[in-house]
């Protein structure tokens, strides 16, 4: 067999894991010197390169020294977990990627409890050591006490650390001595990570995930655990509900640099591999699903992943500006998306509702669900979604909710605002660490908490919070909250917002659109200052020209800056009786019922008192 090493790359968001894969591929001469190849080349998708996050693994191999050493590049943040649970079953060791700054984040710990969990050998990288004020030796010694606390055993314990600068591009032993590459990483990596350990017995591959071809269409990789894998091989293929069927390999690739490689020769146990079957067309595999021998079959257990803790209404576009800016506005454009979306997206599921034009789509947090939504967004689909919700189940007869881990570091003047606006949210206080100059506060608080939490603590804090947080388990409802927010302005009629118009309103509170925005009827255009109160008003009236110079003839009209949300602002921040409408170039808030009418008898028949 030949020497192969599979790793692992785990790191919070942001700790510098692909620009270390990238220099590894470098160290491995995997392009010419004089190549021009970009920045972060594992992060291909456009929405990954703009907020430096990781979201779908990727697998990449490098030569070096007479081994193949094959990368896999995890997400780091904890609402792609379904992701990394279903990578680490590929790997036999992990990369720990610490900042040397920052030290070990709440998002490792999320990762490597399910590295050390499934009995992986960690070697740790601590990075950025060119920051300064960081302390390289403190961060080592906290990533030792994180993985006793998680219950690592003595063989993970005594694990191997190379210190450096990915960015730099070198790593040693020492961090006050700079070496020349990251050979010393290398070098690590093929004595400390295990060979593959390979059972005796037929053939066995777990899916592990999905690639697509417009070509060949969909193919499967995973680790082949047992046997051997050859073109034109007949093999099983066990479903995770249990159903068998005969297939054959139609073609077998292998991972070879940051592309794919097919090949004539058998795939040995251990390696990482890609597998195109023959198949009808009615038949199709999943992750979860085992290629098995064609005589004997053994599936694999299926792999286990984090449950879903939010849901959101997704729905067409019904409004006004209906089928303006995007290409796929139908709802079987919706429905036939979202469902191929379910074949590669392990954390997510989708539920039929009443009406055909209506989904329920679970995720993992309103990150995992936003994602989706932007991709969606980019590839030219108009819809509508509505408040997200959590997740409730009946456990024992006692209704529960979804708790999460929250961890705030923010500098200690603001650490008293910042426990006063979790607290009002049902969260209660763990522990207050001091960290240099900064406060890191522990809190367990309901996932319903979460919603809206990010903005409110950022404006607390003038930005200066780091946030975190990761789904700990199910609990008794904690009860209603003290939801204080504001009424909305609507406008009255469908047109041209005028400078005059939102000028003479600046009082109502602050706007959401800027004059020459086109608006319609029941359009959310900006937050009333009177809590709770909606007020209609008209944005599209211009100023009554006329021959009498008046007075103020020269004043002119002044406006103050609209306020723009990002895409996971407005999820957060839209109500139960609003829908965010997306389209390809527009954000836009609306009320579910247009017509102030119809609303207002909405109200009275759901027992409001109207304002």
């Amino acid at each position: 067999m030949q020497n192969i090493r599979n790793v692992a790359i785990i790191a919070h968001v942001d700790h510098g894991k692909t620009t270390l894969v990238d220099r590894m591929l470098h160290q491995a001469k995997l392009f010419r010197d004089n190549q021009e190849t970009g920045e972060l080349i594992l992060d291909n998708n456009d929405l990954e390169r703009e907020r430096g996050i990781t979201i779908l693994s990727k697998n990449v191999s490098v030569r070096y020294k007479g081994y193949k050493i094959n990368i896999i590049d995890t997400p780091g943040h904890s609402d792609f977990g379904g992701e990394v649970e279903r990578v680490l079953n590929m790997a036999d060791g992990v990369l720990l990627v610490v900042d040397a700054f920052e030290g070990p984040m709440p998002q490792t710990r999320f990762v490597l409890q399910k590295a050390i969990e499934l009995g992986l050998k960690p070697i740790v990288v601590v990075n950025k050591v060119d920051k300064p004020n960081c302390d390289p030796e403190a961060t080592q010694e906290a990533v030792f006490d994180l993985m006793f606390n998680l219950g690592a055993n003595n063989d993970q314990l005594e694990f191997p650390t190379a210190y450096g600068s990915a960015k730099q591009g070198w790593m040693g032993e020492d961090w006050n001595t700079p070496t020349e590459d990251i050979g010393y990483l290398m070098d690590l990596i093929i004595e400390h990570i295990p060979a593959p350990k390979v059972d005796e017995g037929n053939t066995q591959m777990m899916i592990s995930s999905l690639d697509y071809s417009s070509y060949l269409g969909r193919i499967a990789v995973g680790r082949l655990h047992r046997g051997t894998l050859q073109a034109g091989q007949a093999i099983t293929l066990a479903k995770r509900d249990g159903e068998q069927i005969h297939s054959k390999i139609k073609e077998l690739y292998t991972f070879e640099g940051l592309g794919k490689e097919r090949i004539k020769t058998p795939v040995e146990a251990g390696d990482i591999c890609a597998v195109l079957l023959e198949l009808d067309k009615n038949v199709a595999f999943e992750i979860g699903d085992t290629i098995c021998d064609n005589d004997n079959p053994e599936p694999l257990p299926p792999i286990k992943v984090d449950e879903p803790t939010m849901s959101m209404l997704f729905t067409i576009n019904t409004s006004p500006f209906f089928g303006k800016e995007g290409k796929y506005v139908t709802s079987r454009h919706l429905r036939d998306r979202l469902f191929a979306e379910l074949e590669k997206n392990l954390a997510m599921r989708v539920e039929e509702t009443g009406s055909p034009d209506q989904l329920l789509v679970y995720g993992r947090g309103i990150m995992h669900l936003s994602v989706l939504i932007e991709t969606m967004r980019r590839e030219g689909y108009e819809l509508q979604v509505g408040q997200p919700k959590v997740i409730i189940r009946e456990i024992d007869g006692q209704k529960c909710e979804p708790i999460e881990q929250l961890t705030v570091l923010v500098p200690e003047e603001f650490s008293s605002k910042v426990i006063d606006i979790v607290t009002r949210r049902k969260g209660e206080v763990g522990t207050i660490d001091t960290k240099g100059d900064r406060v890191q506060l522990d809190f367990t608080i309901p996932s319903r908490g979460i919603i809206g939490l990010r903005n409110n603590l950022l404006t607390a804090t003038n930005g200066e919070a780091i946030i975190a947080h990761r789904f700990l388990e199910f609990q008794p409802w904690k009860g209603d909250m003290d939801d204080h927010k504001y009424g909305a302005l609507i406008a009255k009629e469908t047109g041209e917002a005028t400078a005059y118009s939102i000028s003479k309103l600046q009082d109502r509170g602050p706007f959401f659109i800027e004059p020459g925005d086109h608006v319609y009827a029941g359009e959310v255009i900006g937050e009333s200052l009177r809590p709770g109160n909606d007020i209609v008003i008209n944005v599209v009236t211009a100023k009554n020209l006329t021959n009498m110079r008046s007075k103020s003839a020269d004043d002119k009209s002044t406006c103050s800056p609209a306020i723009k949300m990002s895409l996971e602002e407005a999820m957060e921040y839209i109500r139960e009786d609003e829908y965010l409408e997306i389209t390809p170039s527009n954000l836009r808030i609306r009320k579910i019922i247009l017509d102030e009418i119809e609303r207002k008898r909405a109200r009275i028949a759901a027992g409001y008192k109207d304002e």
